[in-house]
């Protein structure tokens, strides 16, 4: 999440200009947050262990200079490299630093944003998942609070400042809410006041409330149904199958706009046809969640798509859905990009 005022004030980030590379990674340096721009490269081979540094650094560099985190780098960098049996150098740094968020901030300041709990709740969940962890406390604490902060009707106060598909409806926070819960054990699903959440919750994610969410919103909940069935009947989730493998671009590629069909908040026409990293990765992996082969051709493609569109940094570039002063939905792009490769089990270094 960003604040509120975040990106809107000029000059606010000193961007940097990318690094040098040795041996096919990013040089030892200090992490920075570099410039993202569609002008940038693209890699004369696929690099997993380079997608890993530029997100791993980006997320390091992002949380020593804002002391916040965001949907768009640091949550997405915790989640992608928690899955991958040998974590990157700033990983546990990053992790510390919610910790810290949860263990301290919230107490003497309190969340920022309702959101900021909802995030926090499902990263750190997910997280103790991917690492084979009973519950952290941190967890815990985040569950916990994301029902207090659930509005009665089960959804969530979201974030809306025009910078979808992460902040601009409540009903990103609604499935990310059914990621979250989904992710947990069930010594804790047992616990009565969670069991009313959960229902509060799948009341607001009704059957006719399914049907308005967009399509990468109830994509989502392909990945909520992953962790624990009753999210989506069967029909749903066929539906929603159809129409991601629908989307798919000739180059084998997905665009993110067109799978919300979100209005640009600087007024220019959404370019809904150029594949990119988030929507590439993003599509791959949720079809992969909703169980499809890994081996089918849709899958196949959308892959070959990422390996040969990998940025010599290591990332791979999305445009930002809402205006073009920042494009850091890259981060979030690139992360989509690693966990669909590693849920595929084809990654490969370059």
């Amino acid at each position: 999440m960003h604040k509120l005022n975040f990106l809107s004030v000029s000059g606010i980030i000193a961007l940097a200009s990318l690094v040098a590379y040795s041996s096919g990674g990013l040089a030892a340096e200090e992490p920075q947050i570099l410039q993202v721009s569609g002008e940038e490269a693209i890699a004369p081979d696929y690099s997993h262990q380079r997608a890993v540094d530029f997100l791993d650094r980006t997320s390091m560099a992002w949380t020593k200079k804002y002391k916040c985190f965001t949907c768009h780098t640091n949550f997405a960098h915790l989640i992608a490299v928690s899955e991958l049996k040998e974590r990157p150098e700033y990983f546990q740094e990053v992790r510390s630093e919610l910790d810290t968020l949860v263990h301290k901030r919230w107490p003497e300041k309190g969340p920022r944003w309702d959101s900021e709990v909802v995030m926090a709740a499902m990263t750190l969940t997910v997280v103790d998942k991917n690492l084979g962890k009973p519950l952290s406390q941190s967890a815990k604490i985040a569950l916990d609070k994301m029902w207090q902060v659930q509005q009665t009707d089960g959804g969530f106060d979201w974030l809306k400042c025009d910078w979808p598909p992460m902040e601009s409806d409540d009903q990103y926070g609604a499935v990310v809410a059914a990621v979250a819960v989904s992710a947990a054990p069930r010594t804790y699903l047992r616990q009565k006041q969670v069991q009313a959440g959960i229902k509060r919750l799948e009341a607001y994610l009704n059957q006719s409330k399914k049907q308005e969410l967009r399509l990468h919103h109830r994509a989502i909940l392909l990945w909520a149904q992953s962790l624990k069935a009753g999210w989506l009947t069967q029909k749903e989730i066929d539906s929603t199958i159809g129409e991601l493998t629908a989307l798919q671009r000739p180059d084998g590629g997905w665009n993110t706009p067109s799978l919300g069909k979100w209005d640009r908040e600087d007024g220019g026409v959404p370019d809904v046809t150029t594949s990119d990293g988030y929507g590439t990765g993003f599509a791959v992996l949720m079809l992969i969640k909703a169980g499809m082969d890994r081996d089918d051709v849709v899958i196949q493609n959308g892959l070959s798509w990422l390996k040969k569109n990998q940025r010599k940094s290591g990332r791979w570039y999305t445009r930002s859905v809402s205006r073009d002063s920042r494009h850091f939905l890259t981060h979030a792009g690139t992360a989509m990009a690693i966990m669909a490769i590693q849920a595929s089990a084809e990654h490969e270094e370059g």
